[in-house]
């Protein structure tokens, strides 16, 4: 409940943390061991990593102050050779103020990613749940690592280093094709679903989407083919709307990419406490 009561509460973050986090292990030990108990302790976790994504946006002037706009900006130019990438490809695929097939098309697939972490461990846990455990950790650490960058660096994105004047204008492409496409409901939709503007560095966009094209590749070519395809497409589609820099999508790729890596190494120690969690179960049962 404390993500829910934090704005009337006027909770300060580390109240919010040390009342919320607890929440997935309660479950864990308050419910015998089922499918809609491990369903229900993922979207405790990400209940109270949207809580700690969109918190430091509670002072926007605070956030505003530590804003960094230049670092990326300096770093895409270099790997553009001169030019931002995002700038490249606008300039080279679009035409001001046009929105057709290939701007509807990747404002879809971004509007879908909502649904492809969580769906990715939904099939898991539903076709190959021996792999849902090591799966959900995985996928977990990306958000979580990645809402602690969030946190220390605060980085904007281009459209709006664009509309800041820090960059020349950058389309926002992904919101054009949106007040087309959904008219009225795209300010409520988009707006429900906003959270922190400046969550741009890592891109857990992109890295979430790695990692699930890596978990899908533990059970068959098919499915892999399909999350990296996905991946790959989100990719170039956040570059080319305008959400992200290309450094956001190498950072949130060197993210997935080392915890997956990482994971082997520590899996004892979760599976240590995994088994001190069970022998607790029946108790709390």
């Amino acid at each position: 409940m404390t993500p829910l009561v934090r704005h009337r509460l006027k909770l300060r973050p580390p109240v919010v943390s040390a009342l919320s986090w607890p929440a997935p292990a309660a479950l864990a030990l308050a419910e015998p061991r089922s499918p809609l108990r491990d369903a229900g302790i993922w979207t405790l976790q990400m209940w109270v990593y949207f809580a700690h994504f969109d918190m430091p946006d509670d002072d926007p002037d605070a956030l505003l102050r530590r804003l960094k706009v230049g670092y990326p900006i300096r770093v895409d130019r270099a790997l553009g050779l001169g030019a931002l990438p995002t700038t490249r490809l606008q300039r080279a695929l679009g035409r001001k103020d046009h929105v057709g097939p290939l701007e509807y098309g990747l404002s879809a697939v971004h509007w879908t990613w909502f649904l492809v972490p969580h769906g990715t461990l939904a099939y898991i846990l539903l076709r190959h749940r021996e792999h849902y455990q090591r799966s959900a950790v995985m996928m977990a650490a990306c958000f979580d690592l990645g809402c602690v960058v969030y946190w220390l660096v605060p980085t904007a994105p281009p459209w709006w280093a664009g509309a800041s004047g820090d960059i020349p204008p950058v389309r926002r492409i992904m919101a054009e094709a949106g007040e087309r496409f959904w008219r009225r409901l795209w300010h409520p939709l988009y707006h429900s679903l906003q959270g922190n503007p400046f969550a741009a560095m890592p891109s857990l966009h992109f890295g979430t989407s790695v990692m699930a094209a890596r978990i899908l590749s533990q059970v068959g070519p098919g499915q892999a083919t399909l999350g990296w395809v996905y991946a790959l497409t989100l990719g170039f589609g956040l570059v080319y709307l305008g959400e992200h820099y290309v450094i956001d999508l190498l950072a949130g790729l060197a993210l997935a990419e080392a915890i997956w890596r990482v994971a082997p190494r520590v899996e004892p120690l979760f599976r240590m406490a995994a088994v001190a969690l069970q022998r607790l179960e029946p108790r709390a049962g």
